[in-house]
């Protein structure tokens, strides 16, 4: 274990095309001379999970090529297919009933284990499949590495690191585990960003320089009462004495993302408008993150 608590790198959820984002953003700011691969702690959620682990393991050059230059159509809908009831409706829904944080989690949790049972063993696998094509080794990159989860059968926190017990492809399926919860052996689990935030930039407390990239832009879906924006999270580590940098899409990357950012057809157009944001921040960031 590292026992620097200099600089921490945050990486916030967003679908596919935060991914390819952040993905841009790093290799930008590497192309302007930062690189903030070098970080004390990663701290991974959702799609930013799969980001940790991506540029832990591979050059972020390389990992933006493969994005900026991959011809992907966009998905077409099925024929006659209109859903009922969609996954943002259901979670907002749930989001709504729910006194706090913790109930929400815990209310989540069991509408992801339902989805579950409906969905089958084989729902899992594929989702395993899936992730593992994703990542550039099965091995968990001998790093400090938190990637964030909560288990779907007590609404409590999780980090997973490669100290867990549990291998990095599942750590990331289960962090990115949006619908049906997860399994891994007896335990189950859903999509880190039902723990605070899509960010979940307060694990970094305690590190003097905190960098947060957050493709959703700090939103939440959340009461303002429950204080789990993202900006309260930066003011309590500052309060804390961290130094802490955010970067957040602009207006060009907001329109690249388009309205759903899980339309993979998305992905090189959202990664080139991340690097040409990373570019322009890193000589802002330079001094920040080298001192």
């Amino acid at each position: 274990m590292n026992t620097s608590r200099e600089r921490a790198l945050v990486l916030g959820g967003g679908g596919s095309a935060g991914n390819a984002w952040l993905i841009g953003v790093i290799a930008g700011l590497a192309d302007g001379g930062v690189d903030v691969t070098d970080a004390d702690l990663m701290i991974g959620t959702s799609a930013g999970a799969t980001t940790a682990i991506q540029i832990a393991g591979a050059n972020p050059a390389d990992l933006y090529a493969a994005v900026r230059d991959t011809s992907i159509p966009a998905r077409a809908p099925r024929p006659g297919h209109t859903p009922r009831f969609t996954h943002l409706e259901r979670t907002n829904a749930i989001i709504a009933a729910s006194a706090d944080l913790a109930d929400m989690r815990r209310r989540i949790g069991a509408d992801a284990l339902e989805l579950a049972e409906e969905a089958g063993p084989s729902s899992r696998e594929r989702w395993h499949d899936t992730v593992a094509v994703r990542l550039p080794s099965p091995r968990w990159p001998q790093r400090d590495i938190l990637l964030t989860a909560v288990d779907a059968d007590t609404g409590e926190p999780v980090e997973l690191d490669r100290d867990s017990g549990i291998d990095v492809v599942d750590a990331v399926a289960a962090s990115c585990a949006g619908g049906p919860a997860y399994a891994v052996g007896e335990r189950r689990f859903i999509d880190g960003g039902y723990r605070r935030s899509s960010e979940n930039a307060d694990l970094a407390k305690g590190y003097g320089r905190v960098l947060v990239l957050s493709p959703l832009g700090g939103r939440t879906r959340h009461p303002a009462g429950w204080h789990s924006d993202l900006a309260t999270q930066v003011e309590e580590l500052r309060g804390a004495g961290s130094d802490v940098e955010t970067l957040l899409p602009d207006a060009g990357s907001r329109e690249a993302f388009g309205e759903n950012m899980m339309d993979f057809s998305t992905r090189p157009v959202a990664a080139r408008a991340g690097h040409r944001q990373g570019h322009d921040i890193s000589g802002r960031l330079a001094a920040c993150w080298r001192r």
